[in-house]
């Protein structure tokens, strides 16, 4: 019984919907009938509710992917945060390199000036002793080990020369190498690159390649601090955009010793790297021909 009931008030909900009705438009002094149109309840809840969802999905559109978005309060442009962002790092490192680059040259005038201030709570202690009895000869198991190695090199030399001093080529040559890291930048003559620069880790020690003179150790605006350094059969090695240079001019150096530091100095440089540089003869040649970085 109560199902029936409520099966014949599901009917009339559904009559009442589907029920028509007369929307007339009238003149008000002449009663003249304009326009009409027949609806139902039905058809006024679909149109209705067809145009919210369009009018919420437009909304959520023109919010979402629309720059009209920027104007609505709460919301800021994608690419301004970005930029303000990528702002607010550069900021950051050009003070940081500012406050360095204060300290550094305060720390020149100091040393210029003679004001270096020691520090007085502490009591540094003589150790200078302890290193007055160390020998720098070298011992027994040295001179063996030098004189093998000495032998290898003669025995897997790619050229033989009954005079080492009259090589003519610098292939025959046993190159020490500068600095272990990856060649970033290679030999490139069209392009005025006369070396290959190697990335490295900051303030790592540069070796000298073959024995020699320094010829020229000074500071550059482009390239930093720069060291050159003659060797034999009119061979000259070049170092660029060291931290510091720990050779000066007129020094004579054997292979493998340090002479520089591994920095980021000059302008023509991104980031601690060696430009090494070899020249024969006046000429510049690819150190990657002859040594494994």
């Amino acid at each position: 019984m109560e199902e029936n009931t409520r099966k014949q008030k599901r009917k009339e909900l559904v009559s009442k919907l589907k029920l028509k009705y007369r929307l007339v438009i009238l003149n008000d002094e002449t009663f003249e009938e304009k326009a009409s149109l027949k609806l139902s309840p039905l058809n006024v809840f679909i149109v209705v509710g067809s145009l919210a969802l369009f009018l919420i999905t437009s909304t959520i559109y023109i919010i979402a992917f629309t720059p009209l978005r920027e104007y609505i309060p709460g919301y800021a442009d994608v690419n301004m945060r970005r930029n303000l962002l990528n702002i607010t790092l550069k900021a950051d490192s050009l003070e940081r390199e500012s406050q360095l680059k204060d300290t550094y040259i305060l720390n020149i005038k100091n040393v210029i000036n003679g004001n270096i201030n020691a520090d007085k709570s502490a009591n540094p202690k003589d150790t200078t002793n302890k290193y007055l009895n160390i020998s720098s000869k070298p011992s027994e198991q040295d001179l063996a080990f030098r004189e093998e190695i000495e032998d290898q090199e003669k025995s897997y030399s790619l050229k033989v020369s009954e005079n080492a001093n009259n090589r003519n080529d610098i292939s025959s040559f046993f190159f020490f190498v500068p600095i272990k890291g990856m060649v970033t930048s290679s030999f490139n003559e069209r392009e005025n690159h006369y070396g290959v620069d190697v990335a490295a880790q900051k303030d790592e020690a540069v070796k000298v390649v073959l024995d020699g003179t320094v010829i020229f150790s000074q500071w550059s605006a482009k390239t930093g601090h720069t060291l050159q350094i003659q060797h034999s059969n009119n061979l000259i090695s070049v170092y660029k955009h060291n931290s510091a240079l720990l050779k000066k001019e007129g020094d004579r150096v054997s292979a493998g010793d340090p002479v520089a530091i591994v920095g980021n100095s000059g302008e023509l440089t991104s980031g601690p790297h060696l430009h090494f540089e070899l020249w024969y003869n006046g000429t510049p040649v690819n150190p990657q021909d002859y040594i494994n970085f």
